[in-house]
């Protein structure tokens, strides 16, 4: 069973995404909250495997509950999911450098959120369509104020880690990058797996910021 809590200023949102989660039978809100402060709450007092976070709350906003999720080792499993209209939330990349697995448009069909909840809870990051691909690599193309990151951190990974570091970058599945490099999808499955491992990375969304930040793959330019 998956434990979802869901995070939103909005109350009438949140019983909408109350009622879809709970008609699943694989997941269960445990807890709901109006702001990043309660969220933490409810996170440690309930459980959660995956908290829907809405990125623009008063008090304590999503960014900072995400961070503050990803402090915590008593909270290594939690998985976040940023809520976000893609267009008007500069802080989405924040929020993945924060320790975010993906974010999600508030206007994605159901099956769509259903489908993000289970991605998230098994590790997996929600970065794959081309068009949020273009957005992550517009945003890390601006400079926010932000150390940049020593590319030296790229020097513990062999010559094809490297490459399948700069495939999940692109967005492919673990089948698209055997495809591609002529391995068994076990094979990239375990390149991924030491990947996480070398880099401190807690999911594919983390290894995507890491290959931006140090250069290893660059935005296109629009």
């Amino acid at each position: 069973m998956i434990r979802v809590v869901l995070a939103d200023d909005q109350a009438l949102l949140r019983s909408a995404f109350r009622v879809l989660v709970d008609s699943d039978p694989d997941m269960t809100v445990t807890g709901e909250a109006s702001d990043g402060a309660e969220a933490l709450r409810v996170i440690r007092e309930a459980g959660a495997d995956v908290v829907l976070m809405d990125i623009r709350m008063p008090g304590v906003d999503g960014l900072a509950a995400t961070r503050a999720i990803s402090a915590d080792p008593a909270l290594a499993g939690v998985r976040v999911v940023i809520l976000t209209t893609f267009e008007s939330d500069d802080y989405v990349v924040q929020a993945l450098r924060a320790g975010a697995s993906g974010f999600l448009g508030k206007g994605a069909e159901p099956a769509e959120l259903l489908s993000a909840i289970r991605l998230a809870a098994a590790g997996e990051s929600l970065l794959s369509p081309a068009a949020t691909r273009g957005l992550i690599a517009r945003f890390l193309a601006q400079s926010d104020g932000s150390e940049p990151v020593d590319d030296r951190v790229l020097d513990v990974l062999t010559a094809r880690e490297r490459e399948v570091l700069v495939e999940v970058a692109g967005g492919l599945s673990n089948d698209e990058i055997a495809g591609r490099l002529s391995v068994s999808p076990l094979t990239v499955k375990t390149h991924i797996n030491r990947l996480l491992t070398k880099l401190s990375a807690r999911d594919r969304a983390q290894l995507v910021v890491t290959a931006y930040e140090t250069g290893l793959v660059r935005p296109r330019s629009a």
